[in-house]
């Protein structure tokens, strides 16, 4: 099964709560509770997303943690690079020289192919595309609302 880590996960719940914070500095502690983590994992995510410059932070009393940049202008892509390295499917697509039989291997170039595709959707959703709705697909009925009578 393909998917990312759950600290990548959390890391993305965390990025979507600054964002939704704005401007606002959040401290580690406040961040937790508000995406009911606990505080050593928030800390652990926020300093990996710092040092990828995805999160800034301000010591001090009223200190804490925001995004570097617009939710706009950050990637999934982004969030996963920083929390797990490059994307790559396999060793080879991320890590070229990395595999013995890399000279004579009649699949590489399709995975790095696939590799890419996941790449480049990763790159198009952005940190303020997940703080949208999911869009309406036709043929799938909304939920019913009943009225009170």
């Amino acid at each position: 099964m393909l998917r990312v880590s759950k600290l990548t996960d959390y890391a993305t719940v965390v990025m979507t709560c600054l964002a939704v914070a704005g401007e606002g500095v959040l401290s580690a502690q406040s961040l937790a509770e508000r995406v009911r983590l606990e505080v050593p994992t928030v800390s652990k995510l926020l300093k990996q997303l710092a040092q990828a410059d995805l999160v800034t932070s301000t010591r001090g009393i009223n200190g804490g943690y925001r995004l570097a940049r617009s939710p706009k202008r950050i990637t999934i892509a982004d969030i996963v690079t920083a929390m797990e390295g490059p994307i790559g499917m396999t060793q080879c697509s991320a890590h070229a020289g990395s595999c013995g039989h890399e000279p004579h291997c009649g699949v590489r170039v399709n995975w790095q192919r696939i590799n890419h595709a996941i790449a480049d959707a990763l790159t198009r959703v952005t940190l303020a595309d997940m703080l949208k709705p999911p869009p309406h697909r036709r043929g799938t009925a909304l939920p019913l609302r009943v009225a009170a009578a």
